[in-house]
């Protein structure tokens, strides 16, 4: 979906600012809202494609001013609800007894089953990767992408659609971010990492001999026509 998240290519936030040494986590609670996001997700309870797409229903305004755990908490509180896990009413009642009562400890409970998965190591290439051997395209292919503006989530970023680039490697077959955040199944297909000529992204203002390389579904990709590629 199109919105304030989707910032590739935008201008006018500043220059990005790094800090020296920066920690795994700034204050308690983030570390909390992190062990959060982790359980639901081992439970299979929250997906990571349903938690991205909450972070994208956040109102412009709240997502440019919260920080980072600030929208995995925003995220967590909306799949939340939308799910009948925890009720709006629920919330907004602890965050009202919490601010009347901040002495009152948080409620403690013993699962070992739990700990365990949270502590198994993660591996992405075998979460969201599935058997599938058929490519629709190869490496070297010349490929443009789709000029879409889907309401709901995707991972084919604003500033590259409508481009024109090239099948750098066959990724293999995994899980489509498009339906998989909608609750539709995980419906795998092929995904390519593609290559783009800076100046088909940025025009005159690309750098010299720039290229960007995006991971790409196959549903994202056309045939490009017989035409050359900008940079090529």
């Amino acid at each position: 979906m199109n919105g304030a998240h989707d910032m590739g290519g935008m201008h006018g936030f500043g220059p990005v600012v790094r800090e020296e040494n920066e920690p795994v986590f700034h204050a308690d609670w983030e570390r909390t809202v992190f062990g959060m996001q982790r359980a639901l997700r081992v439970r299979g309870l929250i997906n990571i494609d349903e938690s991205r797409h909450g972070i994208e229903r956040m109102p412009p305004a709240e997502y440019l001013a919260a920080s980072y755990y600030e929208r995995w908490l925003a995220s967590l509180e909306r799949n939340l609800a939308d799910k009948g896990i925890v009720s709006p009413e629920e919330l907004e009642a602890r965050v009202a007894l919490l601010r009347e009562h901040p002495e009152t400890q948080p409620p403690q409970r013993d699962d070992p089953e739990l700990l365990a998965l949270l502590k198994a190591p993660s591996n992405a290439l075998t979460e969201y990767q599935r058997e599938g051997s058929i490519a629709r395209f190869a490496a070297g292919d010349r490929v443009v992408t789709r000029n879409v503006h889907p309401t709901g989530h995707t991972r084919l970023p604003r500033y590259a659609r409508g481009k024109r680039g090239t099948i750098h490697a066959v990724r293999g077959y995994y899980v489509f971010p498009d339906a998989h955040a909608h609750g539709r199944g995980e419906q795998p297909q092929p995904m390519y990492t593609v290559s783009f000529a800076g100046d088909e992204l940025w025009g005159p203002s690309t750098e010299p001999r720039e290229r960007v390389y995006i991971d790409l579904w196959e549903a994202y990709l056309e045939p490009a026509p017989d035409t050359k590629e900008h940079g090529a």
